[in-house]
C-alpha cells in the first residue's frame, strides 16, 4: 500500500467534521423535545389530577338528579291527558325498555360499553381509522359514558378542555354507578328530535305508542336518531332516515342481535310512522285553555317546570263525540253551501257543562285545533239573536208578566232620531195579533219581545242578564232584545245552565283541584252557586223553553224523546246559527259561522244548522241514560191555557205559573188584564239616541196602512249595533 492509499483509506473511514455536527444537533433538539414533551406531560397530569377535578361538577348530583317535570294534565276519571313541558320527557325504568331497543342503541353508539371502563381506547382507534378510510367523519370514539355526561354536567362545545372534562367525569361515572344504571339514565336524558327527550317521549312521538310497544324495526329507527336528531328526522327526511335505520340493522347483525336476512327484510319495510294528525290528543282546545289559565295564576315557569297535577272536568268520551259531532255538521253545511270561497270554511264551536257544578265537560273552538287554535268557544263574541230572548222573558216574569199575557203582535215603528224610524219584523213577515208569552217564546216573535222589552225597561234586562253570569258588553236599546250585543258561547251556555240548576249560577269551570309535584293541595274548586232567580221562576222560563222543542222552533230536538228546554238563535242575514239547550242535567251550546262574519246561506238558521249537530251530539251523550224530567218546585202550579184569545179552548198548551199568577182555566172567558206597567226608568229614556237627536220616543203603531214590505229587520241607528243587523229567528 502507497503512502497514497493509507492516507486517502484513512479520509475514507475518517467520519467528516460536518455529520459530526449534525449529528450532535440532532441530538440535542431530540433531548430538548424529549424534555418539553416530559415537562408538558408533568404539566398535563398535574393538571389533570390537582386543576381539573376542582372545575368539574359532582357526578354525586346524579344521584338525586330529577329530570325538568312539566304539568300532568288529567280528565274527569283520573286519567292522564297530557303533559305541559318545554321539554318532553318521560322517565321509564331500564327494565321497561326493551332488549331489542337497548341493543340497536349500544350497537350503534357504543358496541363494547358493557366492556369498557368509561372510555374506550379501541372505539378510538376504531373510529380513526373509520374515518379516515372513508375520507369524512363516519363514526364517534365517545362512549354512552362519555355521551352522557355532556348531556348531563357539560357545554356541547369541542375544545380539548370539555374532552378531557368529558373523559375524567366519564371515568368517575363508571366507578360510581353500574352500567345499567348509567345506560337507564342515558336512555331517558338523550335527545332524539322532534321536542322527545327519552325513548318513552321518542316512542310516542313517532309512533303514538309507548316504548313496551315497540318493535325492533321501531327500535332501529330510534337508534339511529341521536347522532343528528335533525338531519335523519323520519318526518322531515324520511329517505334520510330509512339509510340510517339500515345502518342501525347492519349494526346489530355485527353485534349478534339479528340475524342478516331479518336485517335485510326489516330494511325494505317503511318507516311505521304515525301521522301527526293521528297522533293529535283529543281536546286540544279545551287543554290549550287550561293552559292559558294555569300560567295566568302560576306563571308559566311553574305550569312548564314545576310539575303540577292538574285535574280537569274533561269527560273524554263527550269531547270526542263533541268533535266529531261539529266536524260532521260542518261538512254537511259545506256541501250543501253555494255561497263557499276557496280558502274558506264555516267555523263553529261546541261546549257542554254540568249545571250542579259547572263544570265544562266538553268544549270544542273550531273544526280542527290545528288548523287554526283561534277558540271559537270563549275567545269568539258573536250576535245570539233569539238565544239572547229568555234574558227578557225572565225580566218580564219578575216585571209581573206571566206566559198567559198577551202582547199585540202587529206592526210598530220607533222613531229613533234624524228623521228614521226602526221596523222590527218577524222572520216569517207575519203578524199574530194578540199573542202569549209563551207562544211567543217558542215561535221566537220578535215584534212581541220587543214590545215586551219595551215595557219592562232596557236596565232591568241588563241587570238580568248580569246575574246569569253575562259579562260582555251589552248595547242598551232595544235590539237588544234581539241578540245584538255579542257574546261567547261559554257564557251564554253556562246561563242556560243556570235555569237547568233552578236559578242558581255556577262559574264555569276547568279544573277540579291541582296539587304540585309533591301532592300537595295547591287548589280546589268549591262550587258557590249564586242565586240568579227563584226556583220557581227558573222553573216557569225552562217549560216555555220546552215549548220551544215541543212545538216551536227547535221540534228537532224532539227525536231525542225526552224532556230538553233550548232556543234557537240566527242573526240577520243569516251569519250566526245557535242552538242552547239542557236537560236536567247537561247543558250544551252550539254556534255555527264563519270567522269573517258573512251569510252561511239562504234559510241557514239555527234550526237547520245548529240543532242537527246538537242533536247528533247529544243522542250518544244521553244515549240509554234514565229519562229524568225537570223538578217542579212547590210554588210552581201547571194550568192549561188557550193560546187563542177566544179562551174556548182552540188551541190548548199546558203552562207553568208561579202559584197566585196564574189564570183561569181554560173555557172561561175573564177580560184580559191589562199589561202590567212599565218598569222605572221609562222605556222613553232608554232608547238609543244619536249626537244630534234627543232620545227617541216610540212612534204609535202603523195603522191602516199598507202592510210593510218583507225585509229584514234593522238596528237602531246611532246605536253601538248600528253597522249590524239585530237577531231574526229561523224556524
Amino acid at each position: 500500500m502507497t503512502s497514497e492509499d493509507k492516507a486517502a483509506g484513512g479520509r475514507r473511514f475518517a467520519p467528516p467534521s460536518g455529520r459530526r455536527r449534525w449529528l450532535r444537533i440532532i441530538l440535542m433538539l431530540v433531548g430538548i423535545g424529549s424534555l418539553i414533551l416530559a415537562s408538558a406531560a408533568g404539566v398535563a397530569a398535574l393538571w389533570a389530577f390537582t386543576i381539573l377535578p376542582r372545575s368539574l361538577p359532582s357526578v354525586k348530583t346524579l344521584e338525586t338528579f330529577q329530570p325538568i317535570q312539566g304539568t300532568k294534565v288529567y280528565d274527569d276519571n283520573d286519567e292522564l291527558l297530557t303533559e305541559l313541558h318545554v321539554e318532553r320527557r318521560i322517565f321509564v325504568p331500564l327494565a321497561h325498555i326493551p332488549q331489542t331497543l337497548r341493543d340497536a342503541v349500544i350497537a350503534t353508539e357504543d358496541r363494547r360499553f358493557y366492556s369498557h371502563f368509561g372510555i374506550d381506547p379501541i372505539g378510538v382507534a376504531r373510529a380513526v381509522w373509520q374515518n379516515y378510510r372513508r375520507g369524512r367523519i363516519v363514526e364517534g370514539g365517545s362512549t354512552i359514558t362519555q355521551q352522557l355526561t355532556k348531556v348531563l354536567f357539560l357545554t356541547p362545545d369541542k375544545s380539548l378542555e370539555r374532552k378531557m372534562k368529558e373523559a375524567a367525569l366519564a371515568l368517575e361515572l363508571e366507578r360510581r354507578y353500574s352500567k345499567d344504571r348509567i345506560l337507564e339514565m342515558y336512555m331517558n336524558q338523550i335527545y332524539f328530535g322532534n321536542g322527545a327527550y327519552g325513548v318513552e317521549a321518542a316512542a310516542r312521538t313517532y309512533f303514538g305508542k309507548s316504548v313496551t310497544e315497540l318493535s325492533l324495526k321501531d327500535a332501529a329507527l330510534l337508534a339511529g336518531l341521536p347522532r343528528a336528531p335533525s338531519t335523519y328526522s323520519p318526518f322531515e327526511h324520511p329517505e334520510a332516515a330509512k339509510r340510517r335505520r339500515e345502518v342501525v340493522l347492519r349494526r346489530l347483525v355485527e353485534y349478534g342481535a339479528v340475524k342478516d336476512p331479518d336485517a335485510k327484510k326489516l330494511a325494505r319495510a317503511d318507516l311505521g310512522l304515525i301521522p301527526p294528525e293521528r297522533r293529535r290528543t283529543t281536546g286540544q282546545y279545551f287543554l290549550e285553555f287550561v293552559q292559558q289559565t294555569l300560567e295566568a295564576k302560576y306563571g308559566a315557569d311553574m305550569v312548564f317546570k314545576g310539575g303540577l297535577n292538574v285535574y280537569t272536568t274533561l269527560n273524554p268520551t263527550m269531547q270526542l263525540v263533541a268533535e266529531q259531532s261539529l266536524r260532521d255538521g260542518l261538512k254537511a253545511l259545506e256541501g250543501r253551501s253555494k255561497t263557499a270561497r276557496p280558502g274558506e270554511h264555516p267555523e263553529g264551536a261546541i261546549v257542554t257543562i254540568e249545571p250542579q257544578t259547572g263544570y265544562v265537560r266538553a268544549m270544542v273552538g273550531g273544526y280542527d285545533f290545528f288548523r287554526s287554535e283561534f277558540n271559537r268557544a270563549v275567545q269568539a263574541r258573536r250576535q245570539p239573536g233569539s238565544a239572547f230572548k229568555p234574558f227578557v222573558y225572565v225580566a218580564a216574569l219578575e216585571s209581573g208578566f206571566t206566559p198567559a199575557s198577551r202582547v199585540d203582535d202587529a206592526p210598530v215603528s220607533y222613531a229613533v232620531g234624524g228623521g228614521q224610524t226602526w221596523k222590527p219584523e218577524n222572520y216569517d213577515r207575519k203578524f199574530r195579533g194578540p199573542t202569549t208569552l209563551q207562544q211567543a217564546v217558542e215561535e221566537s216573535i220578535n215584534v212581541v219581545t220587543v214590545k215586551l222589552q219595551e215595557q219592562i225597561g232596557l236596565s232591568r234586562t241588563v241587570r238580568v242578564a248580569r246575574r246569569f253570569g253575562i259579562t260582555s258588553p251589552l248595547d242598551v236599546n232595544l235590539s237588544l232584545a234581539l241578540g245584538t250585543s255579542d257574546l261567547t258561547l261559554l257564557e251564554l251556555t253556562s246561563a242556560y245552565a243556570t235555569l237547568a240548576n233552578q236559578g242558581a249560577w255556577l262559574a264555569p269551570t276547568t279544573v277540579r283541584y291541582v296539587t304540585d309535584a309533591q301532592g300537595k293541595l295547591l287548589e280546589e274548586h268549591i262550587a258557590e252557586p249564586k242565586e240568579a232567580v227563584p226556583p220557581e221562576t227558573a222553573y216557569v222560563i225552562t217549560h216555555m223553553l220546552r215549548g220551544v222543542v215541543e212545538r216551536g222552533t227547535g221540534q228537532a230536538a224532539k227525536v231525542l224523546g225526552r224532556p230538553i228546554a233550548a232556543k234557537t238563535g240566527t242573526t240577520n242575514d243569516y251569519s250566526n246559527a245557535w242552538f242552547v239547550g239542557y236537560t236536567p242535567r247537561v247543558a250544551t251550546g252550539v254556534w255555527v259561522g264563519y270567522d269573517l262574519p258573512r251569510s252561511l246561506g239562504k234559510d241557514e238558521t239555527g234550526s237547520r244548522v245548529a240543532v242537527p249537530i246538537w242533536i247528533a251530539y247529544m243522542s250518544k251523550v244521553l244515549g240509554e241514560s234514565p229519562r229524568e224530567d225537570f223538578p217542579v218546585p212547590d210554588k210552581v202550579v201547571l194550568v192549561p191555557v188557550d193560546l187563542d184569545p177566544s179562551n174556548e179552548c182552540v188551541r190548548v198548551v199546558t203552562m207553568a205559573f208561579v202559584k197566585g199568577t196564574e189564570p183561569p182555566a181554560c173555557g172561561r172567558r175573564p177580560s184580559i188584564p191589562p199589561a202590567p206597567p212599565a218598569a222605572p226608568g221609562a222605556p222613553q229614556a232608554e232608547l238609543p239616541t244619536t249626537s244630534a237627536a234627543p232620545p227617541a220616543t216610540p212612534a204609535p203603531p202603523a195603522t191602516p196602512a199598507p202592510p210593510v214590505l218583507p225585509r229584514e229587520a234593522v238596528p237602531l241607528p246611532g246605536s253601538a249595533a248600528s253597522a249590524r243587523s239585530p237577531g231574526i229567528q229561523g224556524q
